[in-house]
């Protein structure tokens, strides 16, 4: 459970039909009564995120399942053929209708294709309309709440034009269907989001896990209790085949570095607390000094504890599976995120936690031995 004095933050990795993890982690984390006082996302995560955000604690969960339902209305009922080879098609299938004929309540193929239609058209730039998810969104989703409700939150995205990155944050912003959308418009699949008079693409292209600006941008007066769900792994097995290579290409560029992240960051708070007691430990004469000023405005007070929750399901899985939504698959990864939180929250090490006075504290209370992320 949450430790008093702590700000409970949900981190939310992108990764398309992969998100359903992340809806069955929410739903196991606010049934064990750790709703999150921010959510921080990219791509699906930031869908997910407004879904949470936009709707009362009691809806919360029931809208994430209207949407994912939705999202996997195209291709219901079981593999058709038994064995591992025989779900293995079933996936492929299912991906392959996708890319055909889209995603109910989320995308659907431009017809003529872009390379018919009039440059610097919405229809020029994309392969997919996604207007179907701007209706969703607008469905499922009280942007009025999301913005005033008590929950902060954060989403990225990419400037086409500059090529840098911005998270648009309801502690400054005024966020709206376009800002989640723009975080989730994974070029060449879906087009640009203009923002104010500037394109925006899906914040996956630079980082795809938020975890870096929550910990930079969070207040000193509180520890951070982060549970960050990821949807990649960072480490997996050597690949065998060429689908397999382009299933651990996609894990690798996606993952965004996961455990070099947490390392970072655990390194960069261990020296925010040692610039901290430095800083005690100096004359009066001293505090003027320009380096020393320098130092203490970087200082961070706040003792920082992340929660690991990485979606591992390997066996079934393809280079496809971002964009494999299937009613089955959905509902497994839904099953897989509940189980890994419960899971975690059980765990002893969890149970017998303490604030961290050293900076940063990592839990990944679900990996095992062959596969460790």
């Amino acid at each position: 459970m949450t430790l008093p004095n702590e700000t409970r933050i949900l981190v939310l990795q992108g990764g398309g039909a992969l998100g359903a993890y992340q809806a069955g982690a929410y739903e196991a984390l606010a049934s064990a009564g750790e709703e999150p006082e921010w959510v921080a996302g990219i791509s699906i995560g930031a869908i997910n995120a407004a879904i949470i955000a936009g709707n009362r604690p009691e809806d919360r969960a029931k809208q994430l399942r209207r949407f994912w339902e939705k999202v996997s209305s195209g291709l219901q009922g079981s593999s058709f053929l038994p064995g591992h080879h025989g779900r293995s098609l079933f996936n492929e299938t299912s991906s392959l209708l996708t890319s055909l004929f889209g995603v109910p309540g989320f995308f659907t193929p431009r017809f003529p294709p872009p390379v018919f239609a009039l440059p610097a058209t919405a229809a020029a730039l994309s392969f997919y309309d996604t207007a179907p998810l701007r209706a969703t969104l607008l469905e499922l989703v009280d942007f009025d709440r999301l913005n005033t409700d008590g929950i902060r939150v954060s989403v990225g995205a990419v400037n086409v034009e500059s090529g840098n990155f911005r998270y648009f944050d309801t502690a400054k912003d005024k966020l709206t269907v376009d800002h989640i959308m723009a975080s989730g418009a994974l070029p060449p699949g879906f087009p640009p989001v203009v923002i104010d008079g500037q394109s925006y693409w899906d914040g996956g292209l630079v980082s795809n896990t938020p975890l870096q600006y929550v910990i930079d941008d969070a207040s000193n007066e509180k520890s951070l209790c982060i549970f960050q769900v990821d949807l990649f792994p960072a480490r997996n097995a050597i690949p065998k085949t060429i689908l397999e290579v382009s299933e651990r290409e996609k894990e690798i560029r996606y993952s965004s570095r996961t455990r070099f992240n947490t390392n970072a960051a655990q390194e960069i708070q261990r020296l925010h607390k040692a610039a901290e007691r430095l800083a005690a430990k100096l004359p009066e004469s001293l505090l003027d000094d320009p380096d020393a000023k320098i130092l203490m405005e970087k200082r961070s007070a706040a003792a920082v504890t992340v929660m690991h929750l990485i979606n591992r399901r390997e066996k079934i899985d393809s280079q496809s599976k971002d964009y494999e939504f299937s009613r089955l698959s959905v509902e497994e990864h839904w099953e897989a995120g509940r189980k890994d939180v419960e899971q975690s929250l059980a765990h002893p090490d969890w149970r017998g936690r303490k604030i961290p006075q050293h900076g940063m504290k990592t839990f990944d209370l679900t990996k095992n031995k062959e596969h460790a992320s």
